[in-house]
């Protein structure tokens, strides 16, 4: 009988640079809302506000379509 192997096979065409640009990426946010906490925390405010306002535009724009 053939010995079976250990390794976990590695599926083909993965990468590392994914994993490691998100890393960095985490890192990189976690390091701004230590140091500036009150100036993410406006950041974040103003990203949700937008996005918040994005969704109502499509809203108003399907129900348009609607009527």
């Amino acid at each position: 009988m053939a010995k079976k192997s250990s390794m976990v096979p590695v599926p083909a065409g993965s990468s590392v640079l994914p994993k490691v640009i998100s890393t960095v990426v985490v890192l990189a946010l976690l390091v701004v809302v230590v140091k500036h906490p009150v100036e993410a925390a406006g950041w974040v405010k103003a990203l949700v506000g937008g996005a918040v306002s994005a969704v109502e535009g499509l809203a108003k724009f399907f129900q348009g379509i609607a009527s």
